[in-house]
């Protein structure tokens, strides 16, 4: 891997947990902790991240907490709010689902309100906040620890949660989805939670805008045969509608 291309993986990562350790990304990428130190300050010279003591952590994450922004929320918001339009076609009231965490999932969130007799389980703190005062809808959220970027609760108790629970539909998130690597997804702590999800669910809806299609993350969830349906903006090429199509995954697209 080239040191710009292991850079941009780096910052990935440290959007996605909202900091890095020296120690633990020289074993990630199998380099010396020389060389990642010399990553992360010229990450530091880009203005992306602030070095620390063994390691680094995202600049003005602080503000984004208290602000309960998500990063890079406006990057395609017209085309994950026609995804969002779209997938509540799909949710009826009394269904029983899961919102999982992630910009497109919050559109979605926001366009629920004033719904009646609904259950929502999400490990979305924003999410939560949106949908908590609202009478007709019982929200429900997992434990798990907190990942300051995503505003999510992440790890082995938040997938813990799901054990044993059966709900209607899934509404998954994901960084990328290519063919040969399937969904993935910039932290490996989101992996087992996002597996929990599936399990839980009779129905799988994967929301992504076109961006994201072709796109490979760093860690790897599994086959598009994980889902039952992806919603998605025109942008996508025909393409890429073909290999779908070699999948059976579901196609639907919001106009």
């Amino acid at each position: 891997m080239l040191p710009n291309q292991r850079r941009e993986k780096i910052l990935e990562l440290i959007r996605e947990d909202g900091h890095a350790k020296v120690l633990d990304l020289s074993r990630i990428f199998k380099v010396t902790e020389v060389t990642i130190r010399q990553d992360l300050d010229q990450l530091e010279k880009d203005d992306y991240v602030v070095r620390e003591h063994g390691g680094a952590y995202l600049k003005d994450i602080d503000l984004n907490v208290r602000n309960f922004s998500l990063q890079n929320q406006e990057k395609h918001h017209a085309e994950k709010m026609m995804i969002a339009r779209k997938a509540v076609e799909f949710i009826e009231e009394g269904d029983m689902i899961i919102l999982d965490s992630g910009s497109t999932t919050t559109e979605i969130a926001k366009l629920l309100v004033g719904y009646r007799n609904l259950t929502v389980i999400t490990n979305a703190l924003n999410i939560a906040l949106i949908l908590g005062a609202q009478a007709g809808i019982n929200v429900i959220v997992t434990g798990g620890e907190f990942k300051a970027p995503t505003l999510s609760l992440t790890g082995q108790k938040a997938a813990d949660f799901f054990h044993n629970l059966h709900v209607d539909k899934l509404f998954l998130a994901t960084a990328g989805l290519a063919l040969k690597s399937g969904l993935t997804y910039p932290g490996i702590s989101d992996i087992c939670v996002k597996r929990a999800m599936i399990e839980s669910a009779s129905m799988t809806y994967l929301v992504a805008d076109s961006s994201k299609i072709g796109k490979n993350s760093f860690a790897s969830l599994g086959a598009l045969s994980l889902i039952n349906y992806l919603i998605t903006d025109s942008g996508i090429r025909n393409e890429d509608i073909e290999w779908l199509k070699s999948y059976e995954v579901g196609f639907i697209l919001a106009e």
